[in-house]
Parts: C-alpha cells; sequence; structure tokens
C-alpha cells in the first residue's frame, strides 16, 4: 500500500509504501516516524477518538487518523483554515478564540431539577472534541476569516437551550456578527463530525432563537437604512 502524504516543505506529497493491511492510518504513520522517515511530524493524543488532537484530511474529507483505515494511494493533508506548523500539524488558537467571541461557557446558571428529555437536547452538542473537522471544512473560512465558526456555534445552541440557563441573550447578541447569518447552511460540517453533531441544524435553531428576540439576517434589503443586526423592538 502507498500513503500520499503532504509535506509542509515540499510541493508534491511525498510516497510512502507500507506493509499493512485493515490498520489505522494512525497505525501507518507512527510505523513510518519509527522505522522509516523520523522527520514525518503529525499529532496524536488519545487514540481511540476521544481528543480530537489527530484530525487531518484524507482526499480533501475531514477524519481522525485513529479511526480512518486508509486505502492505498490516499492523499493526506493538514486541516485546512489554519496555519500549517509543520506537515500535519496546525495551529489551533482559532478554538480559543472563536469560543471566547461566542461566549460559549456556562453563565448564571440556576439550580433545579432537569427533565430527562431536556438533557436528552443537549447532550449531543456537549459531546464535541474540538478536533476543527467542521472548521476545515467549512467553505466561509475562504471570504470571512472571523467567522465565529460551526464548532463554536454549536456550544452556543447547547447553552441557549440549557433550560438552567437563565441569561441567554447576550450568547445571542454576541453571535450576530460574523455569526449565524455568515453561514451559508451548506451542511459540510455535517458528515465530518466524528462526534454526530450537526452544526448546521444548531445554527438553524439559533437563527430563529434569534428571530424571536427580533434580530435579523443583515444580508436581507428592506432599505431605509435600518440595522439589521440589532433587535427590533
Amino acid at each position: 500500500m502507498k500513503i500520499l502524504v503532504k509535506r509542509s516543505h515540499e510541493e508534491e506529497p511525498q510516497g510512502y509504501e507500507v506493509d499493512f493491511e485493515n490498520v489505522t492510518l494512525l497505525t501507518i504513520l507512527n510505523h513510518v516516524k519509527t522505522k522509516v522517515d523520523p522527520t514525518l511530524t503529525y499529532s496524536q493524543g488519545c487514540r481511540s477518538g476521544v481528543c480530537g488532537s489527530c484530525a487531518v484530511r484524507v482526499n480533501g474529507r475531514e477524519v481522525l487518523m485513529c479511526e480512518y483505515k486508509p486505502r492505498d494511494g490516499d492523499l493526506v493533508e493538514p486541516m485546512r483554515n489554519a496555519s500549517v506548523i509543520r506537515d500535519l500539524v496546525v495551529e489551533s488558537s482559532a478554538v480559543e478564540r472563536f469560543n471566547r467571541m461566542a461566549n460559549t461557557w456556562s453563565e448564571a446558571s440556576r439550580e433545579g431539577n432537569v427533565s430527562e428529555e431536556a438533557m436528552h437536547g443537549i447532550e449531543t452538542q456537549s459531546d464535541c472534541i474540538l478536533c476543527t473537522a467542521c472548521y476545515s471544512a467549512c467553505p466561509v473560512y475562504a471570504v470571512n476569516p472571523d467567522f465565529i465558526g460551526p464548532f463554536a456555534l454549536t456550544r452556543v445552541w447547547r447553552y441557549v437551550s440549557d433550560p438552567r440557563q437563565s441569561q441567554s441573550d447576550a450568547k445571542i447578541a454576541a453571535i450576530q456578527t460574523s455569526g449565524i447569518w455568515d453561514c451559508t447552511l451548506c451542511g459540510e460540517c455535517v458528515p465530518v463530525c466524528p462526534q454526530g453533531i450537526a452544526p448546521k441544524q444548531d445554527i438553524t435553531m439559533l437563527r430563529t432563537k434569534s428571530s424571536m428576540l427580533g434580530y435579523m439576517d443583515p444580508n436581507m434589503s428592506f432599505g431605509g437604512g435600518l440595522d439589521f443586526g440589532s433587535p427590533m423592538f
């Protein structure tokens, strides 16, 4: 089997011949690094699909190396929409920056009994492992590098829909600029999520919630010079 890897210092992908079958891409790259080419650089962590640190792109689609089983001729590349540090390792500070922009943390929570149904409604969003697969797959960053992004917006919906949160309006206000209205709802983020989260659906729900609070899509032209990025009452 031959695996092609996009190296940061080479124009053309570098090929590695390996005699493996039915093993993960991470197993193959670990073999290459220890037995063939110690200069090959990539990230890994838990090796069980939990930490998200081994996310890369294979044949143009985001995967976790510890879960993906490669085929002959596969092309492995670093994640998109992030600066490459070396080979398959990218700079990941965007996770913290966009989460901070969107206030993706618990605020003013109140005690009380929460129904099993309500908890189930936020369970999936709580499973995000911050692998940035949805961030890499998102086409919006080509035109707006400040887009808050799928993973941060999913986390916002997790808190906005949590009945224990008593102050969700501020979170809705924080995602009006470079946020929910910038999303094209293309759905590219959905199939690449290893946790089965659907950011497109969460963003749609955030749009509905925003409309209920008086916000409107600033890209819609109604004339009159109104600022539709603010609540309308």
